[in-house]
């Protein structure tokens, strides 16, 4: 009798093992060949089979890079019955050979991901007027030649970018350009009245004022020019920006007197610690000079790694504690993280605090 059970029990749960949802692609890799680059989107589509006994489920279709997309059937399939992965490539601005991967888990019992693949080569178009121009950013027919400037300045100086701009319309049509100007970003002359003409191009010279900014160390800015161009009249331009304080004035006697920033620890090693937990330590910032320590600000280098300070000035003799914190959320790996403090101490207005460690899954 108990082998007449044993048997049975051994029947069942084979019957059950193999009562399961299978996956059968058509194929698992389509070449596109060669596909010109501005000739728009391309899609493959990939067609699978449920050739199993239970319904079949996609849990996650993912790109292997942001090149990719997937639409796919989202609703289960049912033995022997088909859905499809849809893999679709822009070429826009990227000739030459490629091979992506989408990364497809089902709800079969114990499986890996299964990987499908597109490949092709991108024919490169030919440059457009504009790039031939040496306007290869932007868009509409009044364009900057460059729209983005890096820079480092003191906190007691301004500086000056020349930007040039064309209207490359060939109807004659002049476009108007006014310049959005801020406290801290402002013109101070053009090649070019309030109006660009048709084929032509001018610059505008802006001027950007540390004094006014009221900020420190590396900063994001921008400022717009106004046009009437249809197809995209605010033209951005962007700003990089890193202020530092101007110590250069201060005399023998001001330094004497100065704040001093003294740091007990600037490294940490948090070791190993799990997903979804989080590691913190202290450190201890003493003004051990004759004046008042201010902290200009602290910046963290990723959105994991927070931070609580008691006090943001401090004065001679005085300690106050920065305590920071690492939240491994779902990061894993080796984790190098680290705070950028700016402070009014000549001696050493930059620390960097350094946290590392490494979040096991």
């Amino acid at each position: 009798m108990k082998k007449l059970v044993l048997s049975l029990s051994l029947i069942v749960a084979f019957c059950i093992a193999m009562a399961q949802p299978k996956i059968e692609f058509d194929k698992k890799t389509h070449e596109f060949g060669d596909v010109h680059e501005e000739g728009g989107k391309i899609t493959a589509r990939f067609t699978f089979k449920n050739v199993g006994t239970e319904p079949l489920e996609l849990k996650n279709v993912k790109p292997g890079c942001g090149c990719t997309a997937a639409n796919y059937t989202k609703t289960a399939v049912a033995p022997g019955e088909t859905g499809f992965i849809d893999a679709t490539y822009d070429p826009w601005g990227r000739p030459g050979q490629f091979n992506k991967n989408i990364k497809v888990t089902t709800n079969e019992e114990n499986s890996t991901p299964y990987l499908i693949f597109i490949k092709g080569n991108v024919i490169k178009r030919p440059p457009t007027k504009y790039e031939l121009a040496g306007y290869k950013q932007g868009r509409g027919e009044v364009r900057v030649k460059e729209n983005s400037v890096r820079f480092d300045v003191k906190n007691t100086q301004t500086h000056l970018d020349t930007f040039y701009l064309r209207n490359f319309y060939e109807n004659g049509t002049p476009i108007s350009v006014k310049l959005e100007q801020s406290q801290y970003i402002t013109e101070q002359s053009r090649s070019f009245g309030d109006q660009i003409n048709a084929g032509t191009e001018g610059y505008i010279v802006l001027k950007y004022d540390a004094t006014k900014r009221n900020g420190w160390g590396n900063l994001k800015d921008r400022a717009v020019f106004i046009t009437n161009d249809s197809v995209e009249p605010r033209k951005y331009l962007y700003y990089n920006v890193t202020i530092k304080e101007d110590f250069s004035n201060l005399t023998a006697k001001d330094l004497a007197k100065a704040p001093i920033a003294a740091y007990d620890k600037v490294n940490f090693n948090f070791d190993t610690i799990a997903q979804n937990t989080s590691a913190s330590d202290v450190v201890k910032i003493t003004n051990t000079g004759k004046s008042t320590l201010v902290i200009r600000k602290i910046e963290s280098s990723m959105p994991s790694l927070t931070y609580k300070i008691t006090a943001m000035t401090i004065e001679p003799g005085q300690t106050v504690n920065l305590t920071w914190t690492f939240k491994a959320q779902s990061r894993r790996n080796g984790q190098d993280a680290t705070l950028d403090i700016i402070t009014n101490s000549p001696n050493n207005p930059e620390q960097t605090i350094r946290v590392k460690g490494y979040v096991q899954r």
